[in-house]
């Protein structure tokens, strides 16, 4: 499974790393907010698809860019092409390729590729680790406990809307510290042991699927913020500790 990962990374590196920091054009999906797109979106996530129908012909496949294929198929792979499109656009190298795995309803394998940083993070079922330009290592998460002692990463707090936003204010007032705008990289440096807690609002499976595995198989903690399975999406908690993951979710439901 990581050999195939690793492929899937290199297919998509192909399509963005050409068109990063270049001059490229973005459209908007919404009309009444921006949710850009680039043709380095598009593109990988073509690549990937085809790599996958070559390899796995009988497995769904579900991308942000271009939909769902096989949904009922026990296997599927759930493709976030670019992660993070706005850093993307801004030229800022936290922006990530995620790919999962997921059967029978739970994500087992995924993907995380930064490829300008020449980062690789992959969880093939087993182990979580990643592959740089300094070697391959393991993935471990810390061994925080505390909200006091917390490192938290999130996207952006504009993202967090009415009670959430209170809940999310109410977490911040119980930190150690918070940084913004690493969208998939968060949960990178959370499975790295560099963060405690990653909160997210509002996501879909594509945004999460490949990140769930990295999480759980570097030892750490994931679900939603209301208690189910992260597979379910939405509001999510990631979390070095299970004390940690409950700690969070209380803050943020208003304990």
């Amino acid at each position: 499974m990581a050999a195939f990962l690793r492929e899937l990374a290199q297919c998509a590196a192909r399509e963005t790393l050409p068109r990063f920091r270049e001059p490229i054009a973005v459209d908007n999906k919404e009309h009444a907010a921006f949710d850009p797109v680039t043709e380095a979106d598009r593109a990988a996530e073509r690549a990937i698809r085809q790599a996958i129908e070559e390899r796995f012909p009988d497995d769904g496949i579900e991308g942000e860019e271009f939909g769902t294929v096989r949904a009922d198929a026990a296997r599927q792979w759930v493709i976030d092409p670019v992660d993070g499109t706005r850093s993307f656009i801004c030229g800022v190298p936290l922006w990530g390729t995620l790919v999962g795995l997921v059967e029978d309803g739970t994500a087992v394998a995924g993907l995380l590729a930064q490829p300008y940083l020449g980062e690789t993070f992959i969880a093939d079922g087993e182990r979580a680790f990643v592959e740089s330009r300094f070697g391959s290592r393991d993935l471990r998460v810390s061994d925080c406990r505390t909200l006091s002692a917390a490192r938290l990463f999130t996207t952006d707090p504009h993202l967090w809307r009415g009670d959430e936003a209170v809940g999310f204010e109410r977490l911040l007032g119980s930190i150690k510290l918070h940084r913004y705008g690493a969208d998939c990289y968060g949960f990178a440096m959370l499975a790295s042991g560099q963060a405690d807690l990653v909160v997210e609002p509002g996501l879909n499976s594509y945004d999460i699927m490949a990140l769930i595995p990295l999480v759980r198989q570097a030892g750490g903690t994931i679900g939603r913020a209301d208690g189910g399975p992260a597979e379910d999406a939405g509001t999510i908690v990631a979390a070095a500790t299970p004390d940690l993951y409950d700690a969070a979710c209380e803050r943020l439901r208003g304990g």
